[in-house]
């Protein structure tokens, strides 16, 4: 009950533009890494993969509230994958030359009427389908407000057994891509 008020007084916050992310330089390969880490024991219970493709960047933002939006999208991605199939972190830049880093993982497809509501407030595609322990519908939007307050976006996308969530974040002029 307290992580879904203090994801409720963040998603409020965030609402009225109270969120002011610190400006430090982080490693999103990193983050990463370490939330492979964090991850890794509950992935290999579950029988998924955990892995990274292409060049990650570094940008100025708030660690913490990557980190965060970076975690919902991972864990959504393990819960809904299969065992023996694999999470895929991809790492790139989007049209406008900002980065792009994505979340995929096989699966049943999300029907195309729900991708522009995942990211709403306790939006569920099936709500009777909602079991103990998986969070209150927060997630998603939590990484929408994170993704906003750093002036970027986030997207969705199902298609041919693969879903896709996408976190755009603008590039500053200094960061190089390695």
């Amino acid at each position: 009950m307290s992580a879904m008020i203090g994801d409720m007084l963040f998603l409020a916050q965030a609402e009225h533009q109270l969120i002011r992310p610190e400006q430090v330089e982080v490693d999103l390969g990193a983050e990463v890494v370490a939330l492979f880490e964090y991850f890794e024991a509950w992935a290999e219970e579950r029988g998924v993969g955990l892995q990274s493709v292409g060049k990650a960047a570094r940008i100025r933002g708030d660690r913490a509230m990557l980190r965060r939006a970076l975690s919902n999208l991972l864990s959504n991605a393990i819960r809904h994958t299969a065992a023996g199939a694999t999470v895929t972190v991809r790492f790139g830049s989007d049209p406008s030359g900002g980065l792009e880093v994505c979340v995929e993982n096989p699966g049943a497809d999300i029907a195309a009427e729900h991708l522009p509501h995942l990211f709403d407030r306790f939006y569920r595609v099936d709500p009777s389908r909602q079991r103990n322990g998986e969070g209150a519908g927060l997630g998603l939007a939590i990484v929408r407000s994170i993704a906003e307050a750093h002036g970027g976006s986030v997207g969705a996308m199902s298609t041919a057994g693969r879903t896709r969530f996408c976190m755009r974040l603008p590039a500053p002029a200094s960061t190089a891509w390695h």
